[in-house]
């Protein structure tokens, strides 16, 4: 009985299909506008109060993490008329980020 040869079916030994890259999402850490607080104590995600600020983004997660509470994060915005030439004739209103204190 003749023996065939096999012939490999499936990607070459070491090649991968193509994946598709996520953008990872920002923690805001790149934002020196956004402000870090820990959730107040006995308030909740429904009815937010603002409890001890944290300084930086890697803090608060740690301190989220030990004391299992979630942090919230804040931006204080305000609304400024855009007269640049890309919003044509008519001016618009568009939100700017107020720089931190």
């Amino acid at each position: 009985m003749a023996s065939r040869p096999l012939v490999p079916t499936g990607p070459a030994v070491g090649a991968h299909a193509p994946t598709a890259r996520r953008k990872r999402r920002s923690t805001g850490s790149d934002n020196p506008n956004v402000r870090y607080f820990l959730l107040k104590p006995g308030s909740s995600i429904e009815n937010p109060e603002l409890g001890e600020e944290v300084q930086d983004v890697k803090q608060v997660l740690v301190r989220s993490f030990r004391t299992n509470q979630p942090f919230l994060t804040l931006i204080a915005w305000n609304a400024v008329e855009d007269t640049s030439e890309e919003s044509g004739n008519s001016p618009t209103i568009v939100k700017q980020a107020m720089s931190r204190p």
